[in-house]
């Protein structure tokens, strides 16, 4: 049973931004939290959301570590089953799977939290608070 645990390790293993995930696909998902995995490096978010045909679809949605999540005011108890969130991401670069990278997350009482990993790669959209502002020209 170890092997096989060990042998999945690298599948979920931390990666830079473009290596899963396509800055040319943004996505907005709404729908309640089925499942939260809040672990390292990347916590993930499991949506239920209604696809275009009316069908119900579960999303992972990739975060942060916990820990960063945490000091940005997104916690557990936040996030519990049946939570109804909206979340701007980025779809992986194979569409045919149903995960993204969040970028924001926002509650139904207009709280919006930036849920995504900062220093990856990802688009620079503004949305890292981490991110110098972009100069005007």
């Amino acid at each position: 049973m170890v092997l096989v645990l060990a042998s999945t390790a690298p599948l979920w293993a931390h990666h830079a931004f473009g290596a899963e995930f396509d800055p040319n696909a943004p996505i907005r998902l709404q729908g309640k939290v089925v499942k939260l995995e809040w672990v390292n490096p990347h916590a993930w978010i499991h949506v239920e959301v209604m696809n275009k045909q009316g069908k119900a679809e579960v999303w992972m949605i990739e975060g942060g570590t916990p820990n960063t999540l945490l000091r940005r005011g997104l916690t557990r108890q936040s996030l519990t089953f049946g939570t109804e969130l909206i979340i701007d991401g980025y779809q992986t670069k194979d569409h045919s799977l149903k995960r993204a990278n969040g970028r924001d997350v926002t509650f139904t009482d207009g709280r919006k939290i930036f849920m995504g990993s900062s220093g990856t790669g990802a688009p620079k959209d503004g949305r890292d608070p981490t991110e110098a502002p972009k100069k005007k020209p």
